[in-house]
């Protein structure tokens, strides 16, 4: 399976970031497998953000949930983070990932990973 994230690069305070992950090699509602976002902020670690089951369902990080949502496009075989109210904290690459089980135990169980895509949040 192949991920692809593509955005914007460059996204302004206070608004919504929309990227989307397109999915090639398989079908995002296979059953089991989870689609999630993750984020590295420049100089800083890797960040779970969020995921959308293959069921169409979703769970999200308590750092993120107030301000993050996760939605599909079935037909397409995408799936799309927003993040509203963005502040330059929001910088970092972001990429979209494919774990087999809800509950993982380090980033290794994502076992397919898009590129990932620069989002710089400045005015």
């Amino acid at each position: 399976v192949q991920l692809q994230e593509s955005g914007p690069g460059l996204v302004k305070p206070s608004q919504t970031l929309s990227l989307t992950c397109t999915v090639s090699g398989g079908s995002i509602t296979t059953n089991n497998y989870y689609w999630s976002w993750i984020r590295q902020p420049p100089g800083k670690g890797l960040e779970w953000i969020g995921y959308i089951a293959y069921s169409g369902s979703t769970y999200y990080s308590p750092s993120f949930r107030s301000r993050t949502s996760i939605s599909r496009d079935t037909s397409n075989n995408q799936f799309t983070l927003h993040t509203t109210s963005v502040t330059p904290e929001d910088t970092a690459v972001y990429y979209c990932a494919r774990s087999l089980s809800s509950v993982v135990a380090g980033w290794a169980d994502f076992g397919s990973w898009g590129q990932g895509s620069q989002v710089t949040v400045s005015s």
